[in-house]
């Protein structure tokens, strides 16, 4: 199925096709992802067809060392970044989409711990409230380095204010000894896969941002349920249907409650808050190269009846070659263009600009993706139109990128808005506030 190891040069891993200048230690990260690839294209056919999470993968990538990919050495993780991660994510999709998706949702719960240890260095808290901080911040890097706990990340509710991209209307309430967390978190993926929950709640003290505070819910907590599961287009093999949360009880030790902590956790990072998300965007780069990989090894291997000459050679494949390289190659350059405002030393642009330029690249990236799909789709004809092959699945999977968080249209207008109004778009909001909050 995949066709990664045609992508990369040989030597060089496939994530280095993303990421072009890695160093030693990021290389030797890399590799680790590369040993993992073939394993996770054996599954990925069959974990579409089938619409479930395929927890061979699970063991997989637990066995290569991958769940604290990006928790630092000191929590038992393999220290890396946001290049590593956009890295894996990009090499991961060439294989299985699905779970390279779910994967950057695991890696991405890491800033729920790793920010607020930020915010403790920044001098955002008292001294008062750095303890609990710092305990909080430090037991999800241990769940996911030193323990090696699959932790889902879950954000995002089916409510919606015209003030926030998102909304968070699940509540938690004081209780003796810790909370009780009530809401229905609509998308995270991992349901019912992984170890830990680590959930976004309002506290019902107020209804702003100042409010928002982290939960980390074992699975198994009473309580806790999964959602009804969905039929979903493509991306079918993430588990994203979510969970409903009745009465869950959160003991405070697993709960991060400071005043204003999710606000100052926002004002340390370098991009979007909501975990590395350009590394989610390299999902669909990767997913869209190994679509463009297979169109273009078929357009040059498949023959007309009877003589040597290729398909690809006709005039309209290969200006539908030419289109499908073009959105590639735009895709790719939006891509790198972020990582590398998000991870460039010393800063290139103000946090604003950053998150104001994520706002269109998100949607450039998923556009273009789409698009090389589509033209694979036009150039490889009917016999490509099962639903189990790679340019079918790859339509499905590259249209979830569309939708994914917000449309692009959205993402064009709220930097707009920071452009001319001078201010960037709230990124969290809770039911009840007027203002939004977080970004």
């Amino acid at each position: 199925m995949t066709s990664h190891r045609n992508a990369a040069s040989p030597g060089r891993t496939t994530g280095e096709l993303l990421v072009e200048d890695m160093t030693e230690a990021e290389h030797d990260r890399a590799r680790r992802v590369e040993s993992v690839l073939a394993a996770l294209a054996d599954r990925a056919a069959e974990a579409d067809r089938l619409g479930e999470f395929p927890l061979e993968h699970v063991r997989t990538i637990s066995e290569a060392g991958l769940l604290g990919l990006t928790v630092p050495v000191v929590y038992g993780g393999l220290g890396g970044g946001l290049r590593d991660l956009a890295a894996a994510t990009f090499a991961m999709a060439t294989a299985c989409p699905s779970t390279s998706l779910a994967y950057f949702f695991q890696c991405s719960g890491s800033s729920r711990g790793l920010l607020p240890l930020a915010a403790i260095d920044a001098g955002l808290f008292s001294d008062d409230e750095v303890p609990a901080v710092r305990a909080f911040g430090e037991k999800v890097l241990r769940r996911m380095g030193i323990e090696g706990r699959w932790v889902a990340n879950f954000a995002s509710e089916s409510v919606r204010t015209k003030n926030a991209a998102v909304t968070i209307a699940t509540e938690a309430s004081r209780t003796t000894g810790g909370w009780l967390v009530n809401g229905v978190k609509s998308f995270g993926c991992a349901t019912g896969v992984a170890d830990d929950y680590l959930v976004t709640a309002k506290l019902d003290t107020g209804d702003t941002a100042e409010f928002l505070a982290v939960f980390l819910i074992p699975r198994d907590t009473p309580g806790v349920s999964e959602r009804t599961k969905w039929d979903a287009i493509g991306m079918r093999a993430t588990a994203t249907h979510g969970i409903v949360l009745e009465n869950a009880f959160v003991p405070d030790e697993n709960a991060l409650t400071v005043p204003a902590v999710f606000v100052k956790m926002t004002q340390v990072s370098r991009g979007s808050f909501v975990g590395n998300q350009v590394a989610l965007s390299s999902v669909y780069v990767g997913a869209a190269q190994a679509v463009y990989d297979f169109a273009l090894r078929f357009l040059t291997t498949t023959t007309y009846h009877g003589t040597d000459e290729p398909i690809g050679g006709s005039d309209v494949n290969r200006q539908l070659v030419g289109k499908m390289r073009a959105h590639l190659d735009t895709a790719y350059l939006w891509a790198r263009r972020q990582i590398r405002l998000e991870t460039s030393n010393p800063e290139i642009l103000p946090k604003d600009d950053v998150v104001a330029n994520w706002r269109i690249a998100k949607g450039e990236i998923a556009d273009n993706c789409f698009q090389v799909a589509v033209h694979a789709l036009k150039a490889c004809g009917t016999g490509n139109t099962g639903m189990e092959g790679m340019v079918s699945r790859g339509l499905r999977d590259l249209s979830m990128g569309l939708v994914q968080g917000f449309p692009a249209e959205r993402g064009r207008l709220e930097a707009a808005a920071y452009h001319v109004f001078g201010k960037e778009g709230d990124q969290f909001g809770t039911t009840g506030s007027k203002t939004g909050g977080g970004e």
